[in-house]
């Protein structure tokens, strides 16, 4: 039989759980994927808000369970974190994404809560975990350089005279459609655990690597002759249709990616409370993304798709699909990733195609430092306030 007092603990674990996967849908998750078709005027603002909030939803049951673990039970060693250091890491995450949501500012919230675990743990007496910690740095940091760098080459390519667009953009298409062949899903793969499309198409006639790569590549060609059947009708249409279907694919990549930084601290209440399977968790916190894309995400999609560089539907494309693939590198390896890191960085990228116009150099120096700032920041108060509850 759990007491009352550790029921009521863990009911406020809960409602600030809910909390932070608030500030995350009206921040990170909500506002990055559809920024640059908004920016592209491929979508209104509150179009953008609503289609995103559901298929971050959808990300956050199918694809949110590697992450949530990882945050949950990888970031300190030595303790299991309770009721209590949820709440306070919660809280004080949530406040800082908050408060960056209402500035106008896209805190990095993967920075934010990981400090904050971090933090806690530490302040209950736990260990670093240094391997999973060079796992989450060699990420942070590679993202702007491959995410950047990718956006601008593509961006450039789209830009160039001598590359069709007419055969560049069905072949980006067909790359995206392998990518999503081979994601994980929850519901697929039966109850071994998830599975890809593509194992999926290949496991009647067998298992095997050759097979799969083989389902990859029919997949991918059936992607890009679809879309460069719909761009010889009509190519600017087809281009927008694209660029919304990666929007789509974005915002399903973060629901599945940010839904563990709001519930990972509760993973290990589990323990005591057994009756309660992870999927409900993962339920709850895609509501919680839900809301707060509904509610708070315009603000930020707003800011960023027009004050950190004025996009095309072509830059936008570039933007998009790095975004798209590192965000299922981060998801596949249970790493927490920032998503205003990851599409803040091929924003700039693609801007930087077109001579860097657009591009607000003071407005990105502010952000990164509001990304290291919040980490450190998160660190010191988790800790502090855990400290200082310790000692009562």
């Amino acid at each position: 039989m759990v007491d009352p007092a550790t029921i009521g603990t863990a009911v406020v674990a809960a409602l600030a759980s809910l909390f932070m996967a608030w500030a995350i849908g009206a921040g990170s998750s909500g506002s990055t994927p559809f920024a640059p078709a908004v920016g592209a005027n491929a979508i209104s603002v509150m179009r953008a808000g609503l289609v995103v909030g559901v298929l971050g939803f959808a990300g956050a049951v199918l694809q949110g369970q590697s992450v949530t673990e990882a945050v949950g039970s990888e970031l300190i060693g030595g303790v299991s974190i309770s009721a209590l250091a949820a709440t306070v890491g919660l809280l004080t995450a949530a406040i800082l994404v908050a408060l960056g949501v209402f500035k106008g500012y896209p805190i990095a919230t993967a920075f934010t809560v990981t400090g904050a675990v971090v933090g806690v743990g530490l302040a209950m007496g736990g260990t670093p975990a240094w391997a999973k910690y060079r796992q989450i740095v060699t990420l942070w940091v590679l993202t702007p350089f491959i995410g950047g760098g990718i956006a601008y080459v593509t961006a450039r390519l789209l830009r160039a005279d001598w590359v069709p667009e007419r055969t560049l953009v069905p072949a980006l298409a067909g790359l995206v459609g392998a990518i999503v062949a081979n994601i994980q899903f929850a519901l697929l793969g039966g109850s071994g655990g998830g599975g890809s499309i593509a194992g999926e198409i290949a496991r009647p006639i067998g298992e095997g690597l050759a097979l799969r790569a083989g389902a990859t590549l029919a997949i991918a060609a059936l992607v890009a002759t679809t879309v460069a059947a719909d761009a010889s009708r009509d190519e600017e249409g087809a281009q927008r249709r694209f660029l919304l279907a990666l929007g789509g694919l974005v915002a399903f990549s973060a629901g599945g990616s940010q839904v563990g930084l709001a519930i990972g601290p509760l993973v290990p209440l589990l323990d005591t409370f057994d009756s309660i399977p992870v999927f409900a968790l993962l339920f709850g916190g895609g509501i919680g993304l839900l809301a707060g894309s509904w509610t708070g995400a315009p603000r930020m999609i707003k800011a960023l798709s027009q004050d950190y560089s004025s996009l095309g539907p072509r830059r936008s494309i570039a933007a998009l699909i790095p975004s798209f693939a590192i965000a299922q590198v981060a998801v596949a390896f249970g790493i927490p990733v920032s998503f205003n890191e990851i599409i803040v960085s091929a924003i700039v990228g693609s801007g930087f195609a077109a001579g860097g116009a657009g591009v607000s150099r003071k407005k990105m120096l502010f952000t990164v430092l509001a990304w290291v700032g919040s980490l450190a920041l998160s660190l010191a108060v988790s800790f502090g306030v855990m400290t200082a509850i310790g000692a009562l």
